[in-house]
């Protein structure tokens, strides 16, 4: 080989390798981010579930008995 295309072959080298690397780069965060978007699903579900609870177990309103409902006493 000529000097020319040594160095035109250490050139393509090199930049695969940096695209190599970079494409590593990438791919962690990508799997990064997979798992942040999982536990942030989770908890939202969490936080959903939790939610329903609380509307299927609030009382009706104007349901006899509830203290809330009551004037004061000083109406």
């Amino acid at each position: 080989m000529t000097q020319n295309s040594d160095a035109q072959l250490v050139e393509l080298q090199t930049q695969f390798a940096f695209q190599e690397d970079l494409l590593q780069q990438l791919n962690d965060v990508i799997v990064r981010q997979q798992l942040q978007i999982d536990a942030l699903e989770r908890e939202l579900n969490i936080h959903r579930d939790k939610l329903l609870h609380l509307f299927e177990n609030l009382p009706e309103k104007g349901a006899a008995g509830n203290p809330l409902d009551e004037r004061p006493p000083h109406y």
